[in-house]
């Protein structure tokens, strides 16, 4: 069984420290009912694993694990198959002693798009929502961060989270818990939270944004990112039963709207960073996820549309203050 104990006591003496009231009794009710029927098997590719220490380690321009002496043909043939276990790899890539996990999405363009225009994150506390499989989690530590602190309920992230952790040598640095947004309590206690790839899904987006703000320090920076239409601050999509295969999508506002919903919650300062077509460069099919992709969800007549004819994928990166 994964252990949290570690993270437990990184926050005991830190301005997390009342997360603790509430924090192991949900954990230890998630272990006891909640988990997955592939639970065990994946998390016994993640046993199996070698505990590897590297001597080259790179997470600011990736996230790239070596050793000085390589790994022979054989070990290297064990570990990526305890990696493929965990297929569908969605969120990375990852280079790790010769073996390239090209995961569907190529997180690493993306993060090249948020990065400049944040504040530095040397020294901070990080919350990451939705954090997936922690491939931005990585390279927010590093990019200099004290502690990142990622959620997501998919019990396959948390297994492929600790699988990566496992061969970078431990790094106590991240940590992913098998959490929702709707499971924090008002920490008020990150420097930076993100949330990329989450606000669609939300039924309620405004509830979500006050649930980001609420775990922010006073002067705290949001960093969001999100599927936008074109428009006016009037303009928002509201889906039929899909939008690009998915089946839970609610709110596509336009860059305008999400806007004044930032400010309506009570953000300032509130930026518009990016604006990016997805390309299906940028999220396709690979041998570590096998099952169809973006090019899949668009209409092969017209790649501005979607199969059920909306806007194809159009995403926003947009920073905001908590006062």
């Amino acid at each position: 069984m994964i252990e949290f104990g570690d993270f437990y006591q990184h926050i005991a003496k830190s301005p997390l420290s009342h997360w603790l009231d509430t924090l192991p009794a949900q954990i230890s009710s998630w272990q006891r009912e909640s988990l997955h029927g592939k639970f065990k098997q994946w998390f016994n590719a993640v046993e199996h694993l070698p505990a590897l220490t590297p001597t080259q380690l790179d997470l600011q321009n990736g996230v790239c694990a070596a050793l000085e002496q390589p790994l022979s043909a054989g070990q290297r043939e064990g570990i990526e198959n305890m990696l493929r276990n965990l297929m569908p790899w969605r969120k990375g890539p990852f280079s790790l002693y010769g073996i390239d996990i090209d995961t569907e999405w190529h997180s690493d363009w993306k993060w090249d798009r948020v990065l400049p225009h944040i504040s530095p994150l040397v020294g901070r506390t990080i919350l990451d929502v939705g954090c997936g499989s922690g491939y931005h989690m990585w390279r927010m530590v590093g990019a200099g961060a004290h502690l990142v602190v990622g959620i997501d309920p998919m019990q396959l992230f948390l297994c492929q989270f600790e699988a990566v952790r496992k061969l970078l040598g431990g790094d106590q640095r991240a940590h992913l818990l098998p959490l929702g947004i709707e499971q924090l309590p008002e920490l008020a206690a990150f420097d930076t939270v993100f949330s990329m790839g989450v606000l669609y899904h939300r039924r309620s987006p405004l509830d979500h944004l006050y649930q980001l703000k609420n775990q922010l320090v006073h002067d705290g920076e949001l960093v969001l990112e999100t599927l936008v239409v074109e428009g006016d601050r009037h303009q928002v999509l509201v889906p039929g039963d899909r939008y690009a295969q998915m089946r839970n999508v609610y709110f596509i506002p336009s860059t305008e709207a999400l806007k004044s919903w930032l400010e309506k919650c009570g953000f300032v300062d509130v930026k518009v960073a990016d604006v990016c077509v997805t390309s299906t460069e940028e999220q396709r099919r690979t041998g570590w996820m096998t099952s169809e992709s973006l090019a899949d969800f668009l209409d092969p007549d017209d790649r501005r549309k979607t199969v059920e004819g909306y806007p194809a994928p159009l995403r926003a990166v947009l920073v905001a203050r908590k006062p």
